[in-house]
Formats: structure tokens, C-alpha cells, sequence
């Protein structure tokens, strides 16, 4: 039971931190200004681990790596502790393999809550631009190639559907893997 709590408690610690980093980097990435209650909220999660890890990362072209390496770094110590506590000793190699298929689905998890708060805000008159147009940034570049190929059906957009239903696939087909490797190590 306390096993269930521990792990309960680090999956929603880490699973929140992880996300707010690979977020930080996504708006990063997207040019979405933090100028927003989005924004500061993710600040405020990210910037103690954030801020430090961009000493070692700012060497790396291509992006905010430090925010990548903050992801990895919460999913990494997330396992460690569930094995150490569970009484299994893990292998390096097989707590990297783990922790970075968990940033992934953690990634996929984001977006898909991503999608849905943008599908909800489109469909309401919220009063709050800002905020409508923090998720429109955020969710244009993945539904832009799949509003292509899927018309409009009586008006309605589809395209987060599918794209809902695709991030899921992968997510099952990741999840199913690290299963595996918990269970090999």
C-alpha cells in the first residue's frame, strides 16, 4: 500500500514537472511568448531546475536543451526512486531507456491535454484571448498537415480527433514497451 502511494505521489510530481519542462521548451520552440498565465505558471514550475541546467546545455545549439535535459532528468529520478523503493536494482542503461520513454509519453500526454483545452476554448466564448491564443500557437503546427487531408465535416474540424486517436496509438505502442523493460529489469 505505501508502495502505491509512493508511486502515486511521484508519478503526479513528476509527470507535472516533466510536462511543465518539455512545455517550456515547446513554447520556447513555437515562439509563444510567457506573457500569460500559461506562461508564468510554467516559469514558476521550471525555473529552479531550468535555469541551472543551462550552464551545462548552453554549449548545445538547436534550443533550449535545458529544459529537454530537465524533463529527462525528473523522469529519471522518478524511476530510480520507484526501483530503489520497489527493492529491484536497475541497470544505468535501462533507467535511461525508461526515463526517456517516459518524457515521451508524457509529451503525448501534454499535447492530447493541450488539443482538448484548445478544442474547449474554441468552442466557448471565454472572454480570454490571450489564453485562446496561447493554445492556437500551440496546437497549429500539428493540426495544420492533418486540416490538409481532412475536410471539414458540417463545419466541424476533425482534425484534433485524429489526431487525438494518433497521439494515443503511440502512446499505447510506448506504454507497452516500457512495460517491458520494467518488467525485463
Amino acid at each position: 500500500m505505501l508502495l502505491q502511494i509512493l508511486s502515486l505521489l511521484l508519478n503526479v510530481v513528476g509527470g507535472l514537472l516533466t510536462g511543465a519542462c518539455l512545455l517550456r521548451w515547446y513554447m520556447q520552440h513555437q515562439r509563444v511568448s510567457f506573457n500569460n498565465p500559461l506562461g508564468q505558471l510554467v516559469l514558476a514550475l521550471t525555473s529552479w531546475l531550468v535555469l541551472p541546467l543551462r550552464k551545462i546545455t548552453k554549449a548545445v545549439p538547436g534550443g533550449d536543451w535545458a529544459s529537454v535535459l530537465g524533463a529527462w532528468l525528473v523522469q529519471w529520478v522518478q524511476f530510480l526512486l520507484l526501483w530503489l523503493v520497489g527493492g529491484g536494482v536497475a541497470s544505468v542503461a535501462a533507467v535511461f531507456v525508461v526515463a526517456t520513454i517516459g518524457v515521451a509519453n508524457i509529451a503525448i500526454s501534454s499535447m492530447v491535454v493541450i488539443l482538448l483545452v484548445h478544442c474547449v476554448l474554441s468552442w466557448l466564448s471565454t472572454g480570454n484571448a490571450v489564453i485562446q491564443a496561447v493554445f492556437y500557437q500551440l496546437t497549429a503546427p500539428l493540426l495544420r498537415p492533418l486540416r490538409k487531408v481532412i475536410p471539414l465535416v458540417g463545419g466541424i474540424d476533425l482534425s484534433p480527433i485524429v489526431l487525438m486517436v494518433l497521439l494515443q496509438i503511440v502512446a499505447i505502442v510506448l506504454a507497452n514497451l516500457q512495460a517491458r523493460l520494467l518488467v525485463a529489469v
